[in-house]
């Protein structure tokens, strides 16, 4: 299929989104109503899921005739065991969303016949009454089909933010289910395809247009936990720069120790394909909201539940993944300058993790705690790529000393000065540290990418170009004038360990050079040329008076 076409569809989907959510707010906050649009379409996406699968086997043995969505619950009781084992999870053909959208559609029509037939308004529809309930019998037999399996952490309230019996919903039960009912009938008729033949990923494309278009409203409730794609592709390949300045075409194990809806993960799965993530994506998370949400998300891309393993807890003082550490390429956009025990805590000063610095990043700005967690659980031919708060590039005290530690013992690859209005929430000019544990030199590039971007209203965007060029100069580590500065080792010791870009890389003086010696010509010029101008008009009001 063209680009084009691609593009075509792609806009067709984000048009219907739009749609659905003008449609839909309204009592429910847009930030808050997004865990009921995803996670219905995440039911959607699994009932899907599950029928195209058990349709495919039973077509390719010739049985061409079968629909799963058309059985008796009692005959798929048979493949119960067998679909949890595969896919992690188990829905029968009655709680098949299909199926319910179709219910609703005839309890809609069955009303509205009955009320022609009478000659009355149209009465309330029979599953108007009890649409909650059914809902959240199904969301609690999809979860309790994982219980006692290797998938049941990924299947674990995977629905519960999804509350059909909220008061933002509506008053009363019947305005409720009304809504819930609007909901699944817009998302049940969007045209997404077979989720594995469709061209633009279609199901992954909606999770993140409206987590985007969510996060850049909700300003920083929602953008704390939403990177942008454009970032989160350039921290990807950044990651994937290896020491000789090539590009992996695959890796071991990703990891996001801050790791909100997952879109930094991801970004592996749609740039290497996930099959070249050989042993999967790891990723942890405090938010319990955002937790299910990066969940969904992960199924949302297709990928399977034994690839991916997502912990909620605090990553700082409770990690999840010490069983599955080092990691080869490690993301992260974690908080900016969050609060943490820090030397409030004894034990922390003694953690594998912070201890090799001597020193804990201050109890009020947590930024190089995560680092230091991410350097601790790198592989030794890994690389991780963090977007940082500009002022732990520069200030004194136990932040300088952690700086000295990662410059001393050479785990800094390069800093990248990124532009303003990024990201949602802030409009800080945030950088990125990359750090690699078996570097080729003691040198660390210094690159100011901060006017690499376009305007896009009210924010600034990567582009595809923009992203190329901080890429390549990852890769080619070479000084640009303006751009890029390879510093020794012994020149940032001398700057007594600032690592901020402009202290290494000079500013381009836009202001017009003036050649003073050109100037004074062109004044001798002008000064002669007066001269002779006042010596005629002199002559001519001489002749006038004479």
């Amino acid at each position: 299929m063209s680009d084009n076409k691609r593009e075509q569809e792609r806009t067709e989907l984000y048009r219907t989104i739009w749609a659905l959510a003008n449609e839909l707010r309204g009592s429910v906050d847009g930030w808050d109503f997004k865990q009921y649009v995803l996670g219905m379409l995440f039911y959607r996406y699994i009932s899907e899921n599950l029928t195209t699968y058990l349709n495919k086997g039973e077509w390719d043995a010739g049985n061409t005739d079968f629909d799963y969505s058309k059985i008796s619950d009692e005959e798929a009781s048979a493949v119960r065991d067998e679909m949890v084992q595969v896919k992690g999870f188990f829905i029968l053909p009655s709680e098949l969303f299909g199926n319910l959208l179709n219910r609703i559609k005839k309890a809609d029509k069955d009303a509205k016949d009955k009320a022609e037939k009478d000659g009355k308004e149209v009465e309330v529809a029979d599953l108007d009454e009890n649409l909650n309930e059914i809902l959240q019998t199904n969301f609690k037999n999809i979860e309790a089909s994982a219980i006692g399996t290797p998938s049941e952490e990924n299947f674990k309230g995977l629905f519960d933010d999804i509350d059909v019996n909220s008061n933002k919903l509506g008053p009363t039960v019947i305005k409720r289910n009304k809504r819930l009912k609007k909901l699944i009938t817009v998302i049940g008729d969007m045209d997404l395809g077979n989720y594995q033949d469709n061209s633009i990923d279609a199901f992954g494309d909606t999770y993140e247009y409206l987590m985007g278009m969510y996060a850049s409203n909700a300003g920083k409730s929602g953008g704390e936990y939403f990177t942008p794609q454009e970032v989160s592709e350039l921290l990807t390949k950044i990651s994937l720069v290896d020491n000789k300045g090539n590009m992996k075409i695959e890796v071991n194990k990703v990891y996001d120790p801050a790791v909100g809806s997952g879109s930094l993960l991801l970004k592996f799965a749609k740039i290497l394909g996930k099959e070249n993530v050989r042993n999967g994506f790891f990723g942890q998370e405090i938010n319990i909201t955002t937790y299910n949400l990066c969940r969904i998300n992960m199924f949302l891309h297709d990928i399977d539940y034994d690839k991916f393993d997502i912990a909620n807890e605090d990553t700082l003082l409770s990690p999840q993944h010490w069983d599955d550490e080092p990691f080869e390429v490690i993301v992260s956009n974690p908080p900016y300058s969050i609060k943490w025990e820090g030397d409030d805590n004894p034990v922390l000063i003694n953690d594998p993790r912070f201890s090799p610095a001597g020193v804990l990043a201050p109890k009020s700005k947590a930024d190089l705690a995560f680092v230091m967690h991410a350097l601790s659980w790198l592989a030794t031919n890994g690389t991780a790529a963090i977007v940082c708060f500009p002022g732990i590039m520069y200030r004194g005290g136990a932040e300088k000393k952690i700086r000295k530690y990662l410059i001393d013992n050479n785990y800094i690859d390069a800093i990248i000065q990124l532009p303003d209005n990024l990201f949602y929430g802030t409009s800080i000019a945030t950088c990125i540290m990359v750090m690699k544990k078996a570097k080729t030199d003691n040198k660390v590039l210094f690159i100011d990418a901060s006017k690499e971007c376009k305007k896009v209203t009210n924010n600034n965007k990567l582009t595809e170009e923009n992203i190329a060029k901080i890429v390549n100069e990852v890769g080619t580590r070479e000084d640009v004038d303006y751009f890029a500065r390879l510093a020794p080792y012994d020149e940032i010791k001398e700057q007594e360990y600032n690592l901020s870009v402009s202290t290494y890389v000079e500013q381009e003086n836009t202001r017009e050079v003036i050649d003073i010696k050109e100037l004074n010509a062109q004044i001798e010029q002008i000064v002669a040329r007066e001269n002779v101008l006042r010596a005629e008009i002199d002559k001519i009001i001489k002749e006038i008076e004479g």
